[in-house]
């Protein structure tokens, strides 16, 4: 549990350190140029940028800022070449400012220029997404679907293909019964008929 006044603690030992690195700046190390926003998302953003060829660099420091509000938000990394830093849990539609500064074993450079970005609303965004843009993971669920859609077709084909066979075999019994039952009924037939005279003539009875 965070004990009443850690905030303020907080922030001073984050000036405290700001402070710091502003004294053990290394007067060899040029500000990096060229930082740019990308990736600019509601929550989130890609800060990249560049550093002059043949500078020591062993690392970056990032201070983001939200626009009128005093609060920083600190990164450092070292032990990296990287070019780019992720700006992660922003709010959306809100104004902010970022500065980058090199890291050398000798200190920090001077900070880069000041950039300035909003994030978009959560409704411009989904706005601005064109009908034809896709996501992997929008792809990947609609190959889902399409792989279901497939296997049930193919399962309904294969039960028609067993019902249009067992008709054809039941069909081919019911005519090879035919003939039998042709003779059965010719048969009967002649034994129920009236039997005629000898002679051709029926019987008359005397009167």
């Amino acid at each position: 549990m965070t004990k009443p006044g850690s905030s303020a603690v907080v922030m001073l030992l984050l000036l405290g350190f700001l402070s710091a690195s502003s004294v053990n700046a290394d007067p060899m190390l040029s500000a990096p140029l060229n930082v740019t926003i990308r990736e600019l998302e509601v929550n989130s953003a890609v800060v990249t940028w560049e550093i002059l060829e043949g500078d020591p660099v062993i690392g970056f420091a990032i201070t983001q800022q939200k626009k009128d509000v005093r609060m920083l938000r600190f990164i450092q990394e070292v032990n990296t070449t990287t070019r780019s830093c992720v700006l992660w849990d922003l709010d959306e539609d809100t104004e902010y400012i970022v500065h980058v500064q090199s890291i050398s074993m000798g200190g920090s450079s001077p900070p880069s220029q000041p950039v300035l970005f909003r994030t978009p609303k959560e409704s411009e965004k989904m706005a601005s997404k064109s009908p034809d843009e896709v996501t992997m993971e929008e792809f990947g669920h609609a190959a889902q679907l399409r792989a279901g859609e497939l296997i049930i077709i193919v399962a309904v084909l294969v039960m028609w293909a067993g019902v249009i066979a067992l008709f054809c075999r039941q069909y081919d019994i019911i005519k090879d019964n035919e003939p039998n039952n042709n003779k059965d009924k010719a048969k009967n037939s002649s034994e129920c008929s009236t039997p005629e005279h000898p002679q051709g003539g029926l019987l008359r009875s005397n009167v």
